[in-house]
């Protein structure tokens, strides 16, 4: 087993591919210039012929353009949104033309690390720092080239929701309606020091060879080790105690040389990632996440939020460590308006904006079916006001409150 990147000649499945940057290189944030720049993304819908009713849906960091669709040839995990995105769906694409398209320096068909540079080689540690507006830079390239002038949304989770964020921020008038879903205005120490430690670990591993791997297994332990801290933290303590406690794995004894059952749950997410991703991807996009800081050059977090013209919904999930819902709020105080902050009861952490598909296609529904910018934030054209999250967890008969659910379950 290796650490993988999608390489042409392999199955393409529903990707499509367009070539940016050739005639003028990218000028990247931190310095230098990148070119060309190809990019892999997914459709779903039909465009109205002013691609008025585009939808830009932006991944997180091991995601990429498979948001919804099967497992097949090309797509060895099924679409990571699939749920919330088909015809009747949330994102009904009976209404809706949906873009997804893999990240600038990600491994599933779009230029990264992995991918050949000028030279033929694989870029490896050449390949240079990227931030999430050299990100958005390309993905506003790609809207141009497929002749979207104006998103109808820009939403997206995690790191995807910085990127969404960007646009917002940088592309004011290309944007009518953004959602924001477990994902903060700019990277806490909490969360720089939680990828310092998975980059330190992928770094350690002997096969890591400087970055320049490719050819080899490469640093599948590295990875994999990642991987297991990154998915403790996008997993909650409530649930990781009721879905496992104290207990061994089947036919393991702990006490010897087995492991508990939580520890084999790590190790099964290790390997299915190390199996479909590249840990230079995964190395380079942690670091443009730290660098996420949408006030930086802008005259801080406040006046970069100012300049949103979007109608904005922001979602937070209650039981998320990683971003925790204060990030959000912060958001919902910022943002022109300061839209009512959406909560998401959910046992699962971070990962509960992927889980809980049911409410986050219910807060998703009500977001595309606001009236769009140009009216007062938070104000629709007959005068009234968005559902308040008390409403709306009302309607669906659930706890506004974590531990409510937490004490009406017992471990199974």
């Amino acid at each position: 087993m290796s650490t993988t990147s999608w390489q042409p000649g392999d199955p393409p499945g529903r990707r499509q591919f367009i070539q940016l940057f050739d005639a003028v290189p990218l000028q990247l944030e931190l310095g230098g210039r990148l070119g060309p720049v190809m990019v892999a993304y997914e459709t779903w819908g039909s465009p109205a012929p002013d691609r008025s009713n585009a939808i830009l849906i932006e991944h997180a960091l091991t995601g990429d353009s498979h948001a919804a669709g099967e497992v097949g040839p090309g797509h060895p995990t099924p679409g990571w949104w699939d749920a919330l995105i088909g015809a009747g769906r949330a994102i009904d694409t009976d209404r809706w033309w949906v873009v997804c398209a893999n990240v600038l320096g990600g491994c599933q068909g779009t230029t990264g690390p992995g991918s050949a540079a000028p030279d033929g080689r694989p870029w490896g540690s050449r390949f240079p720092a990227i931030t999430v507006r050299d990100q958005v830079a390309v993905e506003a390239a790609l809207a141009n080239a497929i002749g979207v002038r104006r998103w109808a949304a820009v939403l997206g989770g995690s790191m995807g929701g910085m990127r969404a964020l960007e646009w917002a921020v940088t592309h004011p008038d290309r944007v009518d309606r953004l959602i924001l879903v477990a994902t903060a205005a700019a990277a806490s120490a909490e969360q720089l020091a939680l990828t310092a430690v998975q980059a330190h670990a992928i770094r350690s591993d002997p096969a890591f060879r400087g970055g320049d791997y490719y050819g080899t297994p490469g640093p599948v332990s590295g990875l994999g080790l990642a991987r297991r801290i990154g998915h403790i933290s996008y997993r909650s303590e409530p649930e990781l105690h009721l879905r496992f406690g104290r207990r061994p794995q089947a036919g393991e004894d702990p006490l010897g040389t087995g492991r508990y059952a939580v520890e084999s749950y790590l190790d099964h997410h290790a390997a299915k990632l190390v199996g479909r991703f590249d840990a230079n991807s995964y190395l380079v996009l942690s670091r443009a996440m730290d660098h996420h800081d949408v006030g930086r050059g802008r005259g801080g977090v406040v006046a970069a939020l100012a300049r949103v013209r979007a109608r904005s919904t922001v979602i937070a999930v209650d039981s998320d460590r990683l971003y925790p819902p204060p990030q959000q709020g912060e958001l919902a105080t910022l943002l022109p308006g300061s839209p009512t902050l959406q909560v998401v009861h959910s046992l699962h952490g971070h990962d509960g904006f992927l889980v809980e598909a049911e409410q986050v296609g219910e807060l998703i529904v009500e977001a595309l079916e606001a009236v769009p910018a140009e009216q007062p934030h938070g104000i629709a054209r007959d005068g009234t006001r968005p559902r308040q999250a008390s409403e709306v967890a009302r309607r669906r008969g659930r706890s506004p409150l974590l531990r409510t659910r937490v004490a009406s379950l017992a471990p199974d």
